[in-house]
């Protein structure tokens, strides 16, 4: 394979036999693993695929989902490598990462009115692991949860119902003090919107669980003001061919791919009202969109033209010149150029600014040879002032087989600086 395209990642642990001499033996670096500056929060972004391997069977007790422990008194959880022996663990996957404050969660095909899936989901996240693993009194260790999931009676009613939805999971302490409320638009009626607004509020102390002190792991925030966020989880539309069907009269009115065009008019103007309001917006999550050439291996999907059109749609609605040509993004003839009247958001895609034109992807088709499909699909993008204010603080693709688990997709994150 070409050097340009080094970064694809293995297939994931379930889909290969691995010796044991070839496992890795360190976790892959992050800024959990690293020396982070203090006042800062992260957030992870991840397609899950599908909750199901998430939770317990719900003919078993919620600990029993965890494995037994082992004679040391440790269970087998306390390897991260453990996957294929104790399956996936959404609360492994936080503690590995030194329990973030956010998590989003894409496509977690939960039905609308399964309250017991989502209690399952809820218990789990926050079901010690093992003996180590102390849920303790300060919140840091403990998450709420937060889903948005389909009611469109004629859009969202193949699979039984199980289909898109998104999950937000936000660290018990952070909720408490710092988020004003998590909501969904009106307008989306499939379960791909969850918008976290913060408090307008003061700076963010230190939110590292071994920063804490005898105060508790949030001491009370300095005076001087600081501008909130507004975080929004995002499983955007797949545009296809297939009819999209009026949510009032179920008659047919256009395509899935007219449908996107609108989600990305409708998601463009949510986020410029939230600006409106003087948040800075964090996009985050599957927005089903490669933007140019460097997003897509071997190449960008061109073929029905009507993808050139969605991506070029989403480049003019939220990004201005400098980003997409920083992105290599693509744009029609047409497009980019001043006098359209079409808003922008203007935004900044964490990925490229930060690394420029390196390759990762974040969907590789399980279709085929390992790795003959790629594309980088899910993003983060953010208010182009929280950018130029240096408050991204680092962003990447954890683009390994342990942390991809069993979805196609990989998450991805962003550290912004609250100070």
């Amino acid at each position: 394979m070409s050097r340009n395209y080094d970064r694809i990642s293995p297939p994931p642990l379930k889909r290969r036999k691995v010796a044991p001499s070839s496992i890795p033996t360190e976790v892959p670096t992050t800024p959990a693993s690293a020396s982070p500056p203090k006042r800062t929060i992260r957030l992870f972004s991840w397609n899950i695929n599908g909750i199901s391997p998430f939770v317990p069977s719900s003919s078993k007790k919620i600990t029993s989902f965890f494995g037994p422990s082992q004679p040391n008194g440790n269970s087998l959880n306390n390897d991260p490598l453990n996957l294929e022996t104790q399956g996936p663990s959404l609360r492994a996957f936080l503690r590995r990462h030194n329990w973030p404050e956010i998590l989003f969660l894409q496509e977690i095909k939960i039905k609308r009115g399964d309250d017991k899936t989502e209690a399952l989901l809820l218990s789990s996240l926050n079901t010690p692991l093992d003996s180590s693993d102390d849920l303790g009194e300060d919140g840091t260790r403990s998450y709420t949860l937060h889903t948005s999931l389909p009611r469109d009676k004629y859009n969202a009613k193949g699979f039984g119902g199980k289909l898109y939805g998104v999950a937000t999971i936000i660290r018990q302490d952070f909720a408490e003090r710092f988020v004003e409320k998590v909501r969904y638009p009106d307008w989306d009626l499939e379960g791909r919107v969850s918008i976290v607004e913060m408090k307008r509020t003061q700076n963010i102390p230190s939110s590292r669980p071994s920063d804490i002190g005898n105060s508790g792991p949030f001491p009370r925030p300095h005076t001087e003001p600081i501008k909130p966020l507004a975080m929004m989880n995002i499983y955007a539309v797949n545009g296809t061919s297939a009819p999209y069907r009026s949510p009032k009269t179920g008659m047919v009115s256009g395509t899935r791919h007219d449908h996107k065009l609108a989600f990305h008019t409708r998601l463009r103007d949510e986020c410029l009202d939230l600006e409106s309001k003087r948040f800075h917006v964090v996009v985050a999550g599957d927005l089903n969109v490669a933007r140019g050439l460097w997003d897509g291996h071997p190449k960008l999907r061109t073929f029905p033209k009507q993808h050139c059109l969605n991506r070029s749609d989403f480049n003019v609605k939220f990004f201005g010149e400098d980003d997409n040509k920083r992105a290599g993004a693509y744009l029609s003839k047409n497009d980019g150029k001043k006098g359209t009247g079409e808003k922008c958001l203007d935004a900044v895609d964490v990925y490229r600014a930060t690394h420029g034109d390196r390759r990762k992807y974040t969907w590789i088709s399980r279709n085929g040879e390992w790795g003959s499909s790629c594309d980088r699909v899910d993003l983060i993008f953010v208010s182009k002032g929280l950018w130029e204010a240096g408050r991204v603080v680092g962003a990447d693709i954890l683009d390994s087989p342990l942390e991809r688990g069993l979805s196609d997709h990989i998450p991805i994150w962003i550290e912004i600086n609250m100070s």
